[in-house]
């Protein structure tokens, strides 16, 4: 359980990332804003208490037992930038490039070009086959880093997360953990709308992975699933409950902010309400 100090400390970063999410989105006039606001609790309490990435990247003499996280939704771009400046890897005013020409900080994020990015995503379906070769290679190199991909609830429509489910249960591969945004919301509705995922807990866990259900605003139920992955032998999925557009009012449960900037008034009125 994290302390009164912790909580407040994780309550005014959680804010900074969601106020840069706005800012950069607005500034390009372009992003995703939905589906980047649901996951800042989540990737707060995880770069701030549970990955071990080193804070000087590949100048680390421990880069190589770096735990690796893939943005499987890779939309959601702004989240991870902000959570990146956040720790150090990006300066906060190169946050204002996002979507312009030649910045490294591109609508879909590419590995190579920023310190802490592990993978080129964006095509859903395609991060979790990525963490299970990461997560097969890790093990190959008895190294005990683990490998975490987030992924949005609409990308679970992919029948490509559902192969990648099989090989990871079948591989033993207990170094993997799925975190599933679960806002319900998609860019066309909801998901059960679109495509009903129902129960996704119980559907992975047939799949021969353990699973956790929690609520994703909740930083010590994140923290604790987290923490219950390690001990897992087998590979782990955390369902986490989101709202989508949390944190700003006219954004929270509301599918039409999935990819779209706000106005000027909107954006004043979001950054009132984030602050």
């Amino acid at each position: 359980m994290f302390t009164n100090q912790e909580i407040s400390e994780l309550n005014e970063a959680t804010k900074r990332v969601r106020r840069n999410i706005i800012k950069m989105i607005y500034n390009a006039k372009s992003g995703h804003p939905g589906g980047s606001l649901s996951g800042a609790d989540i990737l707060t309490v995880l770069y701030k208490k549970c990955l071990n990435i080193p804070s000087n990247w590949d100048k680390s003499p421990d880069f190589d037992s770096r735990d690796r996280f893939i943005l499987s939704k890779g939309h959601a771009s702004p989240l991870l930038y902000a959570i990146l400046a956040e720790q150090g890897f990006i300066e906060e005013s190169e946050l204002m490039t996002f979507r312009k020409i030649n910045s490294k900080l591109q609508g879909h994020p590419s590995r190579g070009y920023i310190a802490g990015v592990e993978a080129s995503t964006g095509s859903l379906g395609h991060g979790l086959s990525l963490g299970c070769g990461m997560a097969i290679g890790l093990k190959l190199n008895n190294c005990s880093s683990r490998v975490v991909v987030y992924l949005g609830d609409g990308e679970l429509q992919e029948g490509s997360c559902w192969e990648a489910f099989m090989e990871a249960s079948h591989r033993k591969l207990n170094n993997l953990i799925a975190i599933v945004d679960r806002n319900r919301l998609q860019i066309d509705g909801s998901t059960e709308d679109v495509m009903a995922i129902g129960d996704a807990s119980e559907k992975i866990k047939s799949f021969g992975w353990n699973t956790v259900e929690i609520d994703g605003h909740n930083y010590n139920e994140i923290y604790e699933a987290f923490e219950k992955s390690k001990k897992s032998d087998k590979p782990f999925a955390i369902i986490a409950n989101t709202i989508k557009g949390k944190g700003v009012s006219f954004m929270e449960n509301q599918a039409g902010w999935h990819g779209k900037a706000p106005n000027d008034e909107q954006y004043e009125k979001a950054l009132a309400e984030l602050n």
